[in-house]
This record gives structure tokens, sequence and C-alpha cells, in this order.
């Protein structure tokens, strides 16, 4: 079996796609509709609170409306890195306020599934969807130019940074003697 030929290459993409975008947009549900499991965007909207993220319903609305997003045109295959810089803002939010300090695995809410999710997206930023997507179905894989590819990257990650400018911190106050 020829595992480096183009019909292989693009069904293995299609499937790693279809997987991560479900799943992220899954994650996104729990948060926005407190399905699978999740807190709903009121329990979403405290917890980001918390987190120094005030108005905690706008961060934790436009976390969620980012990986539903993301993980549907990760999916599908479609606007090429548009949805993976998305994620990969997403992502890095998450794993600079929440998971950092937890260490690196997922057992102990470690930054291993954020980091999966955003290193994944980074691949098809940068390698693409394959053959089996919405953008070569409709003509508009060619316009993404590896500059175009890495100024939408530059972007995703400055949103990030600019979230996390937003976020507010407790005061934190010296001790009185």
């Amino acid at each position: 079996m020829d595992t480096t030929s183009p019909e292989m290459l693009a069904g293995g993409l299609l499937i790693v796609r279809l997987v991560i975008g479900t799943l992220m947009m899954g994650h996104a549900t729990q948060k926005l509709f407190g399905w699978l499991g999740g807190y709903g965007l009121k329990g979403t909207a405290g917890f980001f609170e918390q987190l120094g993220f005030r108005p905690g319903v706008v961060f934790a609305t436009a976390a969620s409306l980012g990986e539903l997003s993301s993980g549907a045109l990760v999916a599908l295959g479609l606007f090429g890195p548009v949805g993976p810089a998305l994620m990969i803002s997403v992502m890095l939010v998450a794993i600079l306020t929440v998971h950092l300090h937890n260490g690196l695995f997922a057992a102990t809410n470690g930054i291993e599934v954020p980091l999966l999710y955003a290193t994944v997206a980074l691949g098809f930023a940068l390698f693409g969807f394959g053959s089996y997507s919405l953008d070569v179905a409709l003509g508009t894989a060619r316009f993404w130019s590896p500059g175009l590819t890495l100024v939408v990257l530059g972007g995703g990650v400055a949103g990030a940074v600019l979230n996390l400018a937003f976020r507010k911190l407790p005061q934190v106050t010296p001790k009185q003697a």
C-alpha cells in the first residue's frame, strides 16, 4: 500500500479535520449551551469572571463562538488558515490562563489538550486541508499564499494577546502590619 499517494494523504487529512473540528465544536457547545456536560454560557461566564475576563458573558461568548466557528471551518476545510488561526487564538488564551500552572498532562488539567488542538491547527494552516475540502471544491485554496497564511496566523496570535491584555487580574494589596 502506497501511503504517500494523494488519495491517502487527502483521506488522512479529512479524517483528522473531521475529528478535530467536530471535537472543537463540541467543546464550544459545552460553553454556549451546557451540552455534553458543560456549564452553559452563564456558568462559563462566571468562570471567565474569576479568571479576570470581564464582563464574563462577553468573553465567554467570544471564546465559544471562536471555538465553534474554528471547528466548523476546519471540519469543512473552508477559508484556509482562518479557522486554524481562530483555534490557535482561543487555545493560546486557554493555555496561558487556565492550564499552564497545572503542568503538561490532561490528567492534572495541564496544557496537553489545548496544545494538541493548537498544534494540529497550525499544521492545517501550514499544510492545507487536502483535496477533500470545500476550499478545493470551490477553487479558493489557491488564494492562500504562504505570506497571506502567515498574516492570518499572526492575526490569530495578536487576537490572543489582545484578549489577554483586556484581562483584569485581581489587585493584590500588601498586608497591613
